[in-house]
Order: structure tokens, then C-alpha cells, then sequence
């Protein structure tokens, strides 16, 4: 984790919880590997209270786990757990993704192309962590409508608990070209107004990130 510049009094916690996601994210901080506090706190110039109040929401989340006397670590999957998650996932992103498609408008339409596009451009320069911000963008902009509050709550803290693992696929340049065909795939869907035909791609879409994951956890590629 690169050392970071001073940071307003006001933003410190949130800078920390930023700087301990791209850490996750770049897989600095891996599925299983302990948190080391005062590490962290001292290559981002801040005091460990912020870095232990950004562990907390973090905790929430699902991505680290508490134990008792040992500190935090990244959260560590099983491939039980990572077959619930996504077959939760299944069930409530087919859902929004049918409420949410008759009220894409032009708006819409031009935030999921954009997300696509920085998806390419990410994955072009190799930047997992910039393509995983823009697929998410991408995801999210297709499956939220304003009357799907809660439904969208637990779609991001699925999303969230996995964040981690979503790294360790998109590290391969072989998924990354997939995932863009993917998207191409889904964003015709989109095009066509088709609702199974939309949630057929993002069951496969989804359906292919799982049987990476699960490789590379039945591999111990999870750990740290």
C-alpha cells in the first residue's frame, strides 16, 4: 500500500476505508491475510483510529472478520459460501434486472455505455482495480430503479463480501477479455428491450465468474 498524502481531518476515516478497499482490490491485502493496524495507518499518514473505524464498516460488509485477540483478517471463503453468494445473487439481480429494464431511459442508457467503455479502457492498461470500479458502475447502473431500495441494499453487501475474490478473477487477462464480451452481450440484450434475454447473459456472466472462483479456491489460490 503506497504511502498516501496528507488528508483532511474530516475525510481521514473515509480516506482510510478507501485506501484499505484498493489494498483489497489490488490484492495487497488477500483473502485470509491478517491486517496489520499500525501498518496501514502509518503508510497512509494517519493514526490507527480511522484504520480501525474503516476495519469496522469493512467488518459490516463482510470483507474482513473479526477474532478475538488476533485482529482482523480479509475474509476467507469457502466455496459453500461463494456458491450461496452467487446463488443469492441469482435470484435478486433477476429480479431488479427485470424491474429496472422498461425504465433505462436515454440517461441510463449512456451511463451503462460509459461503464462499458472504462471497462474496455481498464482492461486494456491492466488496471484490475479501475475495471473492477467500472464494472461495478456497469452492474449497478442496470439493475437500480429508484422503488428497488432494498433489494439493492443486499445486492451491494453480496457484492461487497466478495470483493476480494472478484479481484482474484479479474487478475486473469483471459477473464478480462471475457467479461468484456460479456458485457457486449448484455448491453445488446439491453438494446433489444429483452428481458430473458438479459437475464440469460448476466446468469452467464456470473455463472462463469463462479466457476473461475471456485478453481481457484479448490486450488487454495484464495489464501494468504
Amino acid at each position: 500500500m503506497s504511502a498516501a498524502p496528507a488528508t483532511p481531518p474530516g475525510t481521514i476515516q473515509q480516506h482510510a476505508l478507501v485506501g484499505l478497499r484498493r489494498a483489497i482490490v489490488d490484492g495487497e491485502l488477500r483473502p485470509g491475510q491478517r491486517v496489520n493496524q499500525e501498518d496501514v495507518a502509518e503508510r497512509m499518514g494517519v493514526s490507527v483510529a480511522p484504520v480501525r473505524e474503516a476495519l469496522r464498516v469493512l467488518e459490516q460488509e463482510g470483507q474482513v472478520t473479526y477474532r478475538a485477540r488476533r485482529g482482523y483478517f480479509v475474509t476467507e471463503l469457502r466455496i459453500g459460501d461463494l456458491e450461496e453468494i452467487y446463488a443469492l445473487r441469482q435470484v435478486l439481480e433477476a429480479r431488479a434486472a427485470r424491474h429496472a429494464l422498461p425504465t433505462l431511459d436515454d440517461d441510463a442508457l449512456d451511463r451503462i455505455a460509459l461503464a462499458a467503455k472504462d471497462c474496455a479502457d481498464a482492461a486494456e492498461a491492466g488496471d484490475v482495480a479501475a475495471e473492477l470500479e467500472a464494472n461495478r458502475r456497469f452492474h449497478f447502473a442496470i439493475l437500480e430503479s429508484p422503488d428497488q431500495v432494498h433489494a439493492m441494499r443486499l445486492i451491494r453487501l453480496l457484492w461487497d463480501s466478495t470483493e476480494a475474490y472478484r479481484a482474484l478473477y479479474y487478475n486473469s487477462p483471459d477473464e478480462r477479455r471475457a467479461a468484456l464480451d460479456a458485457h457486449d452481450r448484455i448491453v445488446a440484450a439491453i438494446g433489444r428491450r429483452d428481458p430473458d434475454r438479459l437475464v440469460a447473459e448476466l446468469d452467464a456472466h456470473r455463472g462463469r465468474a463462479l466457476e473461475v472462483l471456485t478453481a481457484i479456491l479448490a486450488r487454495g489460490g484464495g489464501g494468504g
